[in-house]
């Protein structure tokens, strides 16, 4: 039984929304944060990334970026730069990329659920990127990016959604990378019952992307419980922002391999090794008019392609070579444990520095370039299906590193749900 509850919003002002809105605090890096705030002054990421406020010469955690953020959150409210709702809402959250539509119900989950595994995780957090959000969140008294959470499709929330979705909605905007964001409100008494009952009856939420988020607002909210002991679980501590999808909507991209150099082979040596390994038929040359990307890119699970010495090569997997076990049977897993560690010597992919990750939304011709630059041989892989992330899920065990690309992301400073200080 999920517990996911309506909230009181704190949301932009509809005239200055498009501009607020910002992608998550973690897909930059300090210099490229510091360019898009003072590009946009109004971007949440000022509040996201407050060091952004500060000359290079303060820290990222100086006590003052955690201080400041809080200051600003607290002056765009008061200028009208947020609106406060004044009841309890669902709302839903539309985005569209490349005409593909994903919609999520935007709501607040229980940090007991998290704690005891109703919201399942399929990847372990560290400690310092933890303390970061878990300090911005307790001195804010906020949280202000969502939890990326996915379920099985239900009817029952499907048709609210659908119905809700025929109204007006409060925001309608196109990002500058293209992609469109909608909002609708949930406040009618029946919608939101009909929503709390449909999630009460779901035994296993997931969360796809965000687990350094979830784990700094659940820590926010236990300790929290500590400093009120008189708690009792109604309080907007006990709970942490999400948006939540269902599995259908939702689409993994590929996260493809680069590796720097072939462990002391010849080009003629590996592709030999390959041969043994794999089933492998050059398709081509470069991308271009002559191989456009959709005949090289992998179309099922197994596939792999791979570029080495400027041609393409279309790779499969031997049946015989992939386990029927979640973690184990994933491609990632297989090409990791049959070429990358005991062939190309990458015995942690997590540590190694002769290998790295670029994600699907790059495109293939990617990986061309970093094979033209700091790099010798490429793979791009099949995609990791939703159904497979929740079999790891469901297993309690942990996905490989880089296995799965979520897109599009969701953006923050478009909900914020305030908890007691």
């Amino acid at each position: 039984m999920a517990n996911i509850k309506p909230f009181i919003c704190v949301r932009p002002a509809e005239d200055k929304v498009d501009k607020i809105a910002a992608l998550p605090y973690d897909v930059y890096n300090r210099a490229e944060a510091k360019a898009v705030v003072t590009a946009n002054p109004q971007s949440f990421l000022a509040i996201d990334r407050a060091e952004t406020q500060f000359g290079d010469e303060v820290d990222t955690y100086d006590e003052r970026v955690y201080a400041k953020a809080h200051e600003m959150l607290s002056d765009w409210i008061d200028n009208g730069s947020f609106v406060r709702d004044t009841q309890n809402a669902y709302y839903i959250y539309e985005l569209t990329m490349d005409g593909r539509v994903q919609t999520g119900i935007v709501a607040c989950a229980s940090i007991d659920d998290y704690a005891n595994n109703i919201i399942k995780k399929h990847e372990n957090t560290r400690a310092d990127k933890e303390a970061d959000r878990i300090h911005h969140v307790d001195t804010c008294s906020a949280q202000t990016g969502p939890i990326f959470l996915a379920y099985r499709y239900n009817k029952v929330i499907g048709d609210v959604v659908a119905s809700v979705k025929q109204t007006p909605a409060l925001y309608d905007f196109v990002a500058d990378d293209g992609i469109r964001h909608r909002v609708f409100k949930i406040g009618d008494a029946a919608q939101i019952a009909a929503i709390e009952n449909a999630f009460a009856g779901i035994d296993d939420i997931y969360i796809a992307d965000g687990h350094h988020r979830a784990a700094s607002a659940v820590k926010v909210g236990f300790k929290r419980r500590e400093e009120h002991p008189d708690y009792d679980g109604t309080e907007e501590f006990n709970y942490f922002l999400s948006v939540l999808f269902p599995d259908e909507e939702l689409m993994i991209m590929d996260y493809n391999r680069v590796v720097k150099d072939l462990n002391g082979m010849t080009g003629e040596q590996f592709l030999a090794k390959m041969n043994e390994l794999f089933m492998v038929a050059q398709i081509g040359g470069t991308i271009g008019d002559a191989l456009p990307e959709n005949e090289v890119r992998p179309t099922k699970k197994g596939d792999f392609a791979m570029f080495i010495g400027d041609k393409w090569y279309r790779c499969s997997m031997k049946p015989s070579d992939i386990p029927n076990d979640p973690v184990e049977g994933l491609d990632v897993s297989v090409l990791q444990n049959l070429l990358l560690s005991p062939v190309l010597g990458i015995g942690d992919p997590k540590t190694d520095k002769r290998i790295d990750f670029v994600g699907g939304i790059r495109g293939l011709t990617e990986l061309e370039r970093r094979c033209h630059t700091d790099s010798v041989v490429a793979f791009a892989m099949y995609p990791t299906s939703i159904q497979e992330l929740f079999a790891v899920a469901d297993a309690k065990r942990l996905m490989p590193p880089k296995s799965t690309w979520f897109e599009p992301k969701l953006r923050s400073g478009l909900f914020i749900h305030e908890i007691e200080k």
